[in-house]
């Protein structure tokens, strides 16, 4: 199950972000937004953190507007480095637009 995930997630370019529920949603799991991060936690576990680009997805703040949503002050420092460092910029509240910087698979338009 989590590899359709990390097949999702693998597609999202640097400088890119998606949310856990469009991840969900892509990979055949509508509605499975927390499922999406517990596959993205087990990342560390595995050791597989490397591979896969986990940094991307985001939480939904609102519409149009994403945040980093790691509870773990750590991981959510280490988030916002990693997604700065591919030219995501975040807002002072933390804030993600989704406009300029989300993501959609290059055949989203033709479904």
């Amino acid at each position: 199950m989590y590899r359709h995930i990390y097949r999702v997630v693998k597609q999202i370019p640097a400088g890119s972000v998606a949310t856990y529920g469009q991840v969900a949603e892509l990979a055949g799991m509508p509605g499975g937004a927390r499922v999406v991060g517990t596959a993205l936690r087990a990342l560390k576990e595995t050791g597989s953190a490397g591979q896969v680009p986990w940094q991307r997805v985001v939480g939904k703040k609102s519409p149009g507007r994403g945040k980093i949503s790691i509870l773990d002050p750590v991981g959510g420092a280490m988030q916002k480095k990693l997604l700065e460092s591919e030219g995501v910029e975040l807002e002072a509240s933390g804030a993600i637009s989704l406009d300029r910087f989300g993501w959609l698979p290059p055949d989203a338009g033709r479904r």
